[in-house]
């Protein structure tokens, strides 16, 4: 019984713009590259690998990913089988027709097969069906080619691999991927309308045995034969307990029998979401404890989506402060959503506005807590659309800013 692996989605290149940190972008970069490597690690028995799109981030990768990708591809001791998907599609001039990429697999790769024809390849061991995307987003289906195929001239013992890259026809996006279905507007709802759908027919899917499915970004069995891997590299935080996502699959299969497929995990980097009320300062280290579970005393190896609620003291607050200025500096990227209300200890407003020989600072602690009832009946929405933020909003700033006039009258006092 053969064995290969299928992987999709690396997206070497990816900008990662929301992270404003550039040596943290690098990080991130590397990482994805990095997890070439550690596909190759998992090759062991396998007869060949197949990427089922968007190996680039883009159609016009930057020289250097190209060098990059080659390189560490040429070090594979199997064949390497590839289509474009929408964001590296095989649109003309497009990498995958430029001469660099020509000279590049040459040199460094040429264990790499590039399929633009929607035609069988004959391996060794299986014949693979490419359905490669040669646009951003077809309206036709890229599968179609597949109805009026010769089955009965192709090997009769090889095992069949479709190859292909889209969005499942009649499958919500939800099923697919927990995170984008969250978002109306999403690049799933955005696929769904727009193109890229594999109509998975039943007419020649009786004469397949393997259905190796690149686009959504979590590890996902659609039928009996037909999985998405996901990414080898997860790269968004996770919105259900079931998904998955930074592994490949290792797929025995041989014609006529149902598909062996085993999840090997390739991730490096942690993409954890959190959630977490607080009431009073004692809840802080609680929420420390559970972030520790997470993350541990790893260094730029981690992102956190931090979704609080609540409410804090002054003094509360300071200490929340304090702990998330560490977690900016430890982790890759801290997501913010919503945030603790702020409620003063009577002492604490006292200390600020029963201040007669300072009426100053009592006018702008009013100030200040007027403008943060206001601001938190409006809270503001970041550019992500879905209420999370790296950055400041205005509340976060009036609170910082009442937190930090406390602490400056706690310390003359």
């Amino acid at each position: 019984m053969p064995t290969f692996l299928h992987t999709a989605d690396w997206q070497i290149g990816k900008p990662y713009a929301r992270v404003t940190d550039p040596d943290k972008r690098s990080r991130l970069r590397q990482v994805r590259l990095e997890a070439i490597e550690r596909i190759s690690a998992r090759a062991a028995g396998a007869s060949f690998l197949v990427v089922a799109g968007d190996l680039f981030d883009s159609p016009t990768p930057a020289r250097s990913d190209l060098s990059a990708v080659c390189a560490a591809i040429g070090k594979m001791k199997l064949p390497v089988l590839v289509i474009p998907g929408n964001h590296d599609h095989g649109a003309p001039g497009s990498v995958w027709h430029s001469e660099a990429f020509r000279a590049e697999r040459e040199r460094r790769a040429p264990n790499l097969q590039l399929l633009l024809e929607r035609k069988p390849v004959e391996l060794a061991e299986a014949v693979v069906l490419p359905c490669p995307l040669l646009r951003r987003i077809d309206s036709a289906d890229p599968c179609a080619w597949l109805h009026q195929l010769a089955w009965s001239e192709l090997p009769a013992g090889k095992a069949r691999i479709v190859l292909a890259h889209g969005a499942v026809q009649d499958f919500r996006p939800g099923d697919l991927d927990p995170l984008a279905s969250a978002q109306a507007g999403s690049q799933a709802d955005a696929q769904a309308g727009a193109g890229n759908r594999l109509r998975l027919d039943a007419d020649w899917l009786s004469e397949v045995d393997y259905v190796a499915l690149g686009d959504w970004h979590g590890l996902q069995q659609v039928g009996p034969s037909i999985w998405y891997s996901g990414t080898p590299e997860p790269d968004r935080f996770p919105r259900s307990d079931d998904y998955r996502a930074g592994q490949v699959l290792q797929v025995s299969v041989e014609r006529g029998t149902p598909p062996s497929v085993t999840p090997l995990e390739t991730g490096r980097i942690g993409w954890h979401p959190l959630r977490f009320h607080c009431r009073k300062e004692d809840d802080l280290p609680r929420l420390e404890q559970q972030i520790d579970a997470l993350v541990g005393e790893r260094v730029g190896s981690d992102l956190l989506l931090l979704e609080l609620e609540g409410s804090l003291s002054l003094l509360g607050q300071e200490r929340l402060q304090e702990l998330l200025e560490r977690l900016r500096a430890q982790l890759l990227r801290l997501k913010l959503r919503g945030g603790c209300d702020l409620m003063p200890a009577p002492s604490e407003l006292a200390a600020l506005t029963e201040r007669p020989g300072d009426p100053l600072v009592a006018r702008v602690a009013l100030r200040l807590q007027e403008q943060l009832i206001l601001s938190d009946r409006h809270r503001d929405r970041d550019a992500d659309g879905d209420g999370m933020s790296d950055g400041l909003s205005e509340a976060t700033v009036l609170r910082q800013a009442l937190v930090e006039l406390h602490r400056l009258v706690r310390e003359a006092a």
